[in-house]
């Protein structure tokens, strides 16, 4: 017997659940100055409870080859890459409207 999602009445399996969190977030990017002049790129917004914060933030380290962490619901990136991140958040299912890029 299939497994039926309570929230959105269809069968778990599908995983439509997921991708209708992801076109739900409301995320922000910016680059902010920290110690010694060095940048950071900040991306706020992801609900921790919905999407799995240190799993995206692997995934971004390791195609803009950079370090960071995930810290509560914020993600820091090492450097300037906040036009990078938001075509990799697109890629990965995040609506490209609701990706807001702030200076």
């Amino acid at each position: 017997m299939n497994d039926i999602d309570p929230i959105t009445g269809l069968p778990k399996e599908l995983g439509i659940w997921e991708e209708l969190v992801k076109e739900e977030q409301r995320i922000k990017i910016k680059t902010v100055k920290r110690k010694f002049g060095k940048l950071i790129t900040l991306i706020e917004g992801l609900n921790k409870k919905d999407v799995n914060i240190k799993e995206i933030a692997k995934k971004l380290k390791s195609k803009l080859a950079c370090g960071g962490t995930a810290k509560d619901e914020v993600i820091e990136l090492q450097g300037d890459h906040a036009k990078k991140a938001k075509e990799e958040l697109i890629k990965m299912g995040f609506a490209e409207s609701t990706i807001q890029l702030e200076r």
